[in-house]
């Protein structure tokens, strides 16, 4: 499973970029307008900085305004995914981009029904919001199964990216529904690594080295 991260902090992405587990990235205007930057400068950096696929989301909210956007953003490198909303426009739109070879994530799903017009209309990405559903009483990963099912027995191309991730628990529920990817804030994709037997195994190593007086160097 690929791991995104979600953020367009540019110095923290770059710290965690060089760790060479970082497939991607996606954004949102939200995001962006936390950082204070400059939205289609963030992007490029970003696109820079990741030679994995980039998500930029557009603003508008009706077809025509999308399709400017959306070439907008794909324009500035070969790596940015035009990021469009779940709705009648935005899956018009992905359709048209699908068309123009331009790559899309489509975001805010919440459901089988819609990932399966996501998948018609050629979506590149789906996402479903794991975390918000879970919020709503429902439960994510059993949403990335049902996706995987569909997507599978009609043989779509479409990949699940899964999205709204609170915590590692959340990685492991996709992960085991089979999501083709995940995107995490910076703090989570922190977390993956640590345990608390990996921490004690390792301060024990520590200290019966330590104790031998030798060295490696």
């Amino acid at each position: 499973m690929q791991l995104f991260l979600d953020t367009a902090e540019i110095d923290l992405l770059g710290e965690l970029a060089e760790t060479g587990l970082v497939d991607g990235v996606t954004t949102n205007p939200s995001l962006i307008a936390k950082s204070g930057r400059n939205f289609l400068s963030t992007v490029a950096e970003i696109a820079e900085l990741v030679a994995g696929p980039v998500s930029a989301e557009v603003a508008a909210t009706d077809f025509p305004t999308m399709m400017l956007e959306g070439r907008k953003l794909a324009g500035i490198a070969p790596n940015v995914v035009v990021k469009l909303p779940l709705t009648l426009d935005g899956l018009r739109a992905t359709r048209e981009f699908a068309m123009e070879g331009i790559s899309t994530n489509v975001t805010l799903c919440f459901s089988l029904p819609q990932a399966l017009l996501a998948a018609k209309a050629g979506a590149t990405y789906v996402s479903p919001f794991i975390g918000r559903l879970d919020d709503f009483g429902a439960e994510g990963g059993e949403l990335i199964n049902e996706i995987r099912a569909v997507y599978d027995q009609y043989d779509f191309d479409t990949e699940i990216l899964a999205a709204s991730i609170r915590n590692p628990a959340h990685v492991r529920a996709a992960a085991l529904a089979g999501a083709d990817c995940a995107t995490l804030p910076p703090p989570v994709f922190r977390e993956l690594v640590k345990h608390p037997l990996t921490t004690s195994g390792l301060k024990q190593f520590s200290e019966d080295w330590a104790a031998t007086g030798q060295s490696i160097l």
